[in-house]
């Protein structure tokens, strides 16, 4: 099992900055690929960045590229989303998500979930 909590979400101006950080426990942490995903009010879950296990590949999704940045710390087992110039449209509850190993863009291939943290962008 690894168990991942996140934490850093809140309401924000557009055009201001968030940092999520999201903590895991368990199994090694480094064994696993890190995804965020979001899912607004009446809307599917959607990607938004990954980072494989050692931090050397990173995806985004079109929608956030040049604006959030996702990264990982192996020692402190925790990854995280700096969002810069944020959106009205950015706004969702955010989840980190593990999977064993390899990178991946879709929500169904990733092996754990945390409970999700609010973006509230105010326009």
């Amino acid at each position: 099992q690894v168990h991942l909590v996140e934490s850093g979400g809140g309401l924000v101006q557009a055009g201001g900055s968030l940092r999520l950080s999201c903590a895991a426990s368990g199994r090694t942490f480094s064994n696993y690929a890190m995804g965020w995903f979001r899912q607004a009010p009446g809307k599917e879950r959607q990607f938004v960045a990954a980072v494989s296990w050692a931090g050397g590949t990173t995806y985004s999704a079109d929608s956030v590229k040049g604006r959030f940045t996702i990264s990982r710390d192996n020692a402190k087992n925790t990854v995280y989303l700096q969002m810069n110039s944020l959106k009205a449209e950015d706004t969702a509850i955010y989840y980190c998500a593990a999977r064993y190993y390899t990178i991946s863009y879709y929500a169904q291939e990733y092996d754990y979930w945390g409970q999700g943290t609010q973006v509230t962008v105010s326009s």
